[in-house]
């Protein structure tokens, strides 16, 4: 037992094995969403440079708004916070 429960907060070697398991296919998901959110930084680039090269303004707020409530209609409330940060990452402070 020891080690492996201290590290998981479980009780039993059977649950430190399931919570060790869990724990990193966690760590392999936010991985994922690491890259995921890299990806979209990289293309609100793109977008970002189009619009401004056109003369247009560098934010779209009403597509930000768009954003905003797709992301609390799937997540509720915390899903506006997540997305709120995903545009700040994207665009930087307004």
């Amino acid at each position: 037992m020891g080690d492996v429960l201290d590290k998981t907060g479980a009780r039993t070697d059977a649950a430190a094995d399931v919570i060790s398991g869990a724990r990193e296919r966690i760590d392999a998901l936010d991985d994922r969403i690491i890259g995921l959110v890299q990806e979209r930084m990289a293309v609100s680039a793109v977008i970002q440079e189009e619009r401004i090269a056109s003369g247009g303004r560098r934010v779209n707020l009403s597509r930000e708004m768009e954003v905003l409530g797709h992301y609390r209609e799937a997540l509720g409330k915390p899903g506006t916070s997540l997305a709120m940060t995903l545009l700040e990452l994207c665009r930087g402070r307004i």
